[in-house]
């Protein structure tokens, strides 16, 4: 549906209706003023309107170099093929000088400020061979054989949140009560930080996710952010020393006493590393969760359907709830020799930005791609990235989104909206930050 806002304050073409992908999609004939607007965060907490402007982008100009006031120029990339270009060929495409959208003027002050290239110097900002050697470090935690031995742990956990949710009397904001704490938790045992400081991981992940939002930003002050940063790595830098000295069986005594070429990690890059997973580790999971269970709301049928088949389309229904979130908004790659994408030749040092939620809802991909199916099978969704940078926690985060929901099918029987849901004003990462819903347990 075609948000008024999009209508009245972007658009001046005039607006056809067209049969793509297997259903009605509005095109314009027009090209918008984009350039400020899809940087502009505010315009995020609208997601009807952002993708109104990415089906008029992939359809008109699905690559095209932007210069939104106040930014380095950079590519708009919108489609799927293109994005897995781009991720795919990683010597030519790489991640520094910037992994994400921001301000010239932010960038180069914040730089001035703390002496540094990057802020935080996670994976996200690492190129090989710093990349692949920090990754590897971690990586055993995140796959198969280690995820095997965390499921009981993790099923008992969706069960604990699930039934927190019938001591509630009926009602929820099924974000702020369930989504984020649950991924939290597994994350945080995983990472080895305690439960009691859970509260601040949280208070703290949303301030550096939700810099631009007014409900979460812990001011709009470019120092404040940077004191954000600040907090986060004066509390690992007693996690380092505390697992330097008694190392446990956790993630964070890993990173305490790992070595690169005979070297322990320098303290910028430990930091960073915790970061990495202490944030995205749970954030993106817990947009992820509660998105798909507002499209369930709003597709009773598919509801219904999944109810029916749990053990069946539990794993196709969390992939569609992930390709229908996409809680990565964007990361941005830099050519390093000119290179034709997409019928464009992007020139060396030139930077292109990827847009994850355009390419899981890309028509030349997605059968009706508009449509919520639990049963959608074809092209696999680009939520988690794709290459090299694939998302580290993309099993967990599926492993975790499935007990949920398994426990959640199980013990309750109708859910329905209690109010309006609303989303992060972010243009990086974000999803639903309220989901009042009102339920009866079985």
């Amino acid at each position: 549906m075609l948000s008024n806002r999009a209508a009245e304050s972007v658009y001046s073409g005039r607006l056809e209706i067209q049969h793509w992908g297997g259903g009605l999609m509005p095109v314009f004939t027009e090209s918008p003023d984009l350039d400020n607007a899809l940087v502009n965060p505010a315009n995020w907490g609208d997601e009807g309107w952002v993708h109104d402007q990415f089906s008029w982008l992939r359809a008109n100009e699905p690559l095209k170099q932007v210069s939104p006031e106040g930014f380095e120029p950079f590519w708009n990339v919108t489609r799927y093929s293109d994005i897995k270009t781009i991720e795919g060929n990683r010597r030519v495409f790489i991640n520094d000088p910037r992994p994400t959208l921001g301000q010239k003027m932010m960038t180069e002050m914040l730089q001035q400020i703390s002496g540094r290239k990057h802020l935080v110097r996670s994976l996200v900002q690492m190129d090989d061979p710093d990349h692949m050697g920090y990754r590897r470090l971690t990586q055993g935690w995140f796959m198969g054989g280690n995820l095997r031995k965390l499921q009981q742990r993790v099923d008992e956990l969706a069960v604990h949140y699930v039934d927190r949710m019938g001591d509630m009397g009926g009602e929820c904001d099924f974000v702020k009560d369930v989504a984020i704490w649950f991924p939290l938790r597994v994350i945080m045992s995983i990472l080895g930080v305690p439960e009691e400081d859970e509260p601040l991981m949280l208070k703290l992940t949303q301030e550096l996710f939700g810099s631009t939002d007014p409900d979460v930003a812990r001011s709009f002050d470019m120092m404040d952010f940077m004191n954000v940063v600040l907090d986060f790595e004066r509390y690992f830098a007693e996690l380092t020393e505390a697992r330097r000295q008694n190392p446990t069986d956790d993630v964070a005594s890993v990173i305490a006493n790992a070595q690169i070429d005979g070297e322990r990690l320098p303290q910028h890059e430990t930091n960073g590393y915790y970061m990495i997973i202490a944030t995205a580790g749970h954030d993106t999971t817990s947009s992820s969760t509660a998105g798909g269970l507002l499209a369930l709301i709003e597709n009773p049928e598919q509801m219904e359907k999944l109810r029916a088949d749990v053990d069946r389309l539990v794993p196709t229904a969390i992939d569609e709830m992930i390709r229908w979130v996409s809680p990565v908004r964007h990361f941005m790659r830099t050519a390093t020799k000119d290179y034709e994408v997409g019928g464009q030749t992007i020139r060396a040092g030139e930077s292109a930005i990827l847009w994850y939620p355009s390419a899981n809802r890309d028509e030349q991909v997605f059968d009706a791609p508009f449509e919520f199916r639990v049963d959608r099978k074809g092209a696999q969704q680009i939520a988690f990235g794709f290459g090299a940078h694939v998302c580290l926690g993309q099993h967990l985060a599926r492993m975790e989104m499935a007990s949920l929901y398994r426990a959640l099918l199980a013990r309750v029987d109708r859910i329905e909206l209690a109010g309006e849901p609303q989303y992060t004003q972010s243009t990086f990462v974000g999803g639903l930050k309220t989901l009042p819903i009102r339920y009866r347990m079985k």
